[in-house]
């Protein structure tokens, strides 16, 4: 028996230890070798009669197994072999995940007791695998995580986990965990009754074999005549049914029905556990297959996991530049979203030099991690001890002096060219020549802000997201003369606060402020139609956006949206052209003083008391005729098409213009970047999964009927005439290629 993942070591009492630690993986994952290695590993263990027991276990210090190697996963589900029909691929992919359940199957019924002794993190596939076993321990280690996270990339537990998990602890309290993707530590995961003990992490095998020497003929409690589930079936009164009725309503609610793996994951638990075990795993089994066909499963897996890991480890980093670390970073502002770059930096260890027009403004801004830091503190997040330590890395000043010796600047001032080019040249003036000075505009052209620094290829924009402690993604923005080092050394900066980068050229907003402005956009010229502005904003949500476009618009702030208009206009002159919500933004800030969340008023009326909800402003129709305030079916269907494919247009916009030149990048960051509808994996995702000819036609029509802004760019329709994708033809492996 040769194995390729796993290591056998058998003792002199006949007790296996298998020690699961993938050769050529950081992290043990459900691959192919892994499954043929446990393949022969079980008949093995149950034909042998020398073999009295089984303990699985891990031999990375990383974790025990963090679940199912999805880039093969990926590949089947898109690939699946060229000349196979569609029945056969669909077959195929039924049979592989029905070959995993029945491998675990035989591992539970082998009628030798099997430990699964839990060392580090047990997710997804991996968890189930331990749920094969009879007995589980795990490390008393808080940060050891136990849980099925499927559904957070569009998939459901395909190993037996919609069927165990609620056998094992109910519905009611399985239904959530695998829905929402939760994750238990190991106390927590006791209590759940999800694993048998908690010890510490040196007493875990000699705890496996003291069981299993006095356990020699285990089965699992859903194998036990009489067997009944904690909380009762489906149809019984209380529990169980309240928690198919509830969750049911709750995922309406909360997801509009654009997630088809949650809306699956209830009905694998709800249909599987009227069912023998047996039953319910062949049926997970259909349904796992069907979802992994789906184009959002698809979209989710390549986007939220695949190109994610990818990015963050540096996919667009320019080869030949040697890794830096960042030890002393300047940022300039300490407003809001410079105070946030520097607690996140400081949270890396790096110090910080946080410097503001004033000392005054600089220890304001230095408190805004205080009060983070204080809040974890109260969660049980951090200590004391922890919090001292991070904020002797803040060094607030007002000199530019204290900046001497930074390798990297990140200026966070006000968004005028003016500020910008006077705290350029005062950086500059005291930084060695080799230092990057990035620029965390969000709208402001990087090659324009250059031409005030001396070495404009040491210039580069680094674009955060507001808040900065919560918002995953950063924005590298190359001008015409950025040059590789400072590419490379920025991307070192995001992988370093472990963020996830993405990489652009220039233009005016770049990618993500240019795609997420057409989102707010488009509502407001559907509420200059006449559509009522309730309408605007629960279609919106509808979407999968994460908020309505009129409340984001009062949350960016109008005021702003107005000023950064006002400048374009001045920048394109004559080619500026203006659409029907100018005037209607123009209304609201310079004549009414409407300028959103920030004094009050917008779109919403903002009460002063923090308790009480905003409410649409009902002066809205006195400067809108509102004509539709009621919306059929079929109008919202409309709608939402608007809202996502306003957007995708102007992502193949910006990959016509050369802005974003990776379809990982253009998704990804729409994604992390502006909160573009998930389940779809992102803009071109959407337009690969409708086919590029089908959404050429569609935008012609829309573009017929609402303006030219819904026009397809020539690069479009040449894809659509030839038959291709963003992915087919821009993807990493052409790319490579």
């Amino acid at each position: 028996m040769e194995l390729k993942v796993f290591k056998w070591d058998q003792d002199a009492d006949g007790i296996v230890t298998l020690t699961w630690n993938d050769p050529g993986r950081s992290m043990n994952v459900l691959s192919g070798e892994a499954m043929r290695d446990l393949g022969e590993v079980i008949p093995k263990v149950a034909g042998d009669g020398g073999i009295k027991g089984l303990i699985i276990t891990s031999g990375k210090t990383n974790g025990f197994c963090a679940g199912a190697a999805l880039d093969e996963m990926e590949g089947s589900a898109s690939a699946g072999g060229s000349t196979k029909s569609e029945e056969d691929k669909v077959r195929d992919r039924y049979n592989g995940v029905l070959a995993f359940n029945l491998l675990l199957r035989k591992l539970e019924t082998c009628g030798k007791p099997v430990v699964a002794a839990i060392n580090g993190l047990a997710l997804g596939g991996g968890l189930e695998v331990t749920l094969g076993c009879h007995y589980r321990i795990v490390a008393d280690n808080p940060k050891i995580q136990l849980g099925l996270p499927e559904a957070k990339v569009g998939l459901l537990p395909g190993g037996g986990g919609t069927q165990r998990l609620p056998r094992l602890m109910g519905a009611m309290a399985a239904l959530p965990m695998i829905m929402q993707g939760t994750s238990l530590d190991p106390q927590k995961a006791l209590a759940a009754k999800v694993v048998h003990k908690v010890v510490p992490a040196d007493q875990l095998i000699a705890e496996a074999k003291r069981w299993i020497k006095e356990t020699p003929d285990p089965v699992q409690p859903w194998d036990k005549k009489g067997f009944e589930v904690p909380g009762g079936l489906p149809h019984d009164k209380g529990g169980a049914g309240q928690a198919f009725t509830m969750g049911n309503s709750m995922y309406r609610k909360s997801t509009f029905n654009n997630y088809p793996a949650q809306r699956f994951i209830l009905s694998c638990v709800y249909e599987g556990l009227q069912v023998p075990i047996d039953a319910g795993l062949r049926i997970e089994a259909r349904y796992f297959t069907k979802l992994l066909g789906m184009p959002e499963s698809r979209g989710m897996i390549r986007s939220l996991f695949l190109s994610m890991q990818d990015l963050g480890k540096g996919a667009r980093r320019p080869a030949g530049v040697a890794e830096a670390t960042i030890k002393k970073l300047g940022v300039l502002g300490a407003g809001m979203m410079g105070a946030g770059i520097a607690y996140v930096s400081a949270a890396s260890g790096m110090e910080v030099v946080l410097l503001d027009t004033s000392i005054e403004s600089a220890e304001k801004g230095k408190a805004y991690s205080t009060k983070l830091l204080d809040d974890q503190i109260k969660k049980g997040r951090s200590t004391e001890d922890k919090k001292a330590e991070l904020l002797k890395r803040i060094h607030p000043t007002a000199s530019y002096d204290d900046l001497k010796g930074c390798e990297l600047i990140v200026e966070a001032v006000f968004e005028t060219r003016e500020i910008k080019a006077d705290v350029t040249k005062k950086a500059e003036a005291v930084l060695a020549p080799t230092a990057i000075f990035g620029s965390n505009t969000s709208t402001l052209p990087i090659t324009g802000l250059a031409e005030a620094s001396a070495r404009p290829e040491n210039f580069i924009g680094i674009h955060f997201f507001s808040p900065v402690d919560k918002m995953q993604l950063v924005e590298i923005i190359m001008g015409k003369k950025t040059g590789d080092k400072a590419l490379a050394l920025a991307l070192d900066y995001v992988k370093q606060i472990k963020k996830t980068p993405i990489v652009v050229n220039d233009s005016r907003g770049f990618y993500t402020s240019r795609c997420f402005g057409t989102y707010v956009a488009e509502g407001q010229e559907m509420l200059a139609e006449g559509i009522a502005p309730a309408i605007v904003d629960n279609v919106g949500r509808m979407t999968g956006m994460p908020r309505g476009p009129l409340e984001l618009a009062d949350d960016v702030a109008l005021d702003l949206a107005y000023k950064v208009r006002e400048q374009t206009k001045k920048d394109l002159g004559d080619k500026y052209e203006a659409g029907p919500s100018d005037k209607l933004i123009e209304t609201m800030v310079a004549k009414l003083g409407r300028n959103g969340r920030k004094n009050g008023k917008g779109f919403y009326d903002y009460p002063s008391d923090p308790g009480a909800k905003k409410k649409l402003w009902p002066g809205l129709s006195e400067i809108v005729t509102i004509t539709k305030t009621v919306a059929e079916p079929e109008d919202v269907e409309e709608l939402r098409k608007r809202f996502l494919y306003r957007q995708a247009i102007e992502a193949a916009r910006c990959f016509d213009e050369n802005v974003v030149t990776d379809p990982r990048e253009a998704d990804v960051g729409a994604i992390l970047g502006w909160g573009f509808a998930p389940y779809t994996g992102g803009p071109l995702s959407i337009i690969d999964a409708v086919g590029t000819k089908k959404f050429v036609e569609e935008c012609d029509r829309l573009a017929q009927k609402y303006g030219k802004r819904f026009s397809p760019p020539k690069l479009l329709r040449d894809m659509a005439a030839k038959g291709e994708s963003f992915y087919g033809k821009f993807g990493p492996k052409k790319a490579a290629a």
